[in-house]
């Protein structure tokens, strides 16, 4: 790799495939002495989230912190204190989003994440993001 990323941009959903980007990303972190930013994104497009209405989006805001301090944890485990990112909308729409306003040099994403389901029938927020961020995209296996 011949970039220096100094800012990496970092996906987390509490899945195993989240846990092992979040490694990876610390790993290029200590190599590159990076700036790390968690970031989730509680999903509010679909439509069963939306009609549930606002206690069902209370759940998905708590989910999302207590994610996000999981995955704080661990990157804590490599000496880094990473910036903790919390957004609401569409996941892969989001991150993009996010990334270029942060001016993020990569984003480390896991290969697969929780919704199983969902992400054959939606297609798969990873791949998304690779299709659509302006930066470097590393998508863990």
């Amino acid at each position: 790799m011949a970039e220096n990323f100094s800012k990496i941009l970092v996906c987390c959903d509490g899945s195993k495939y989240s846990e092992k980007a979040i490694r990876q990303a610390c790993i290029l972190a200590e190599k590159f002495s990076s700036k790390l930013t968690l970031i989730y994104v509680v999903d509010k497009t679909r439509k069963t989230d939306i009609l549930a209405g606002n206690e069902y989006a209370e759940i998905l805001r708590k989910y999302a912190k207590e994610t996000l301090h999981r995955a704080q944890k661990i990157v804590q485990e490599y000496g880094l204190e990473p910036k903790l990112v919390t957004k609401e909308g569409n996941v892969a729409n989001e991150i993009v989003r996010f990334s270029k306003d942060d001016n993020s040099d990569i984003i480390v994403v896991g290969s697969k994440g929780l919704g199983a389901v969902l992400q054959f029938l939606l297609g798969s927020v990873s791949l998304k993001v690779a299709n659509h961020s302006l930066c470097s995209v590393l998508i863990v296996k």
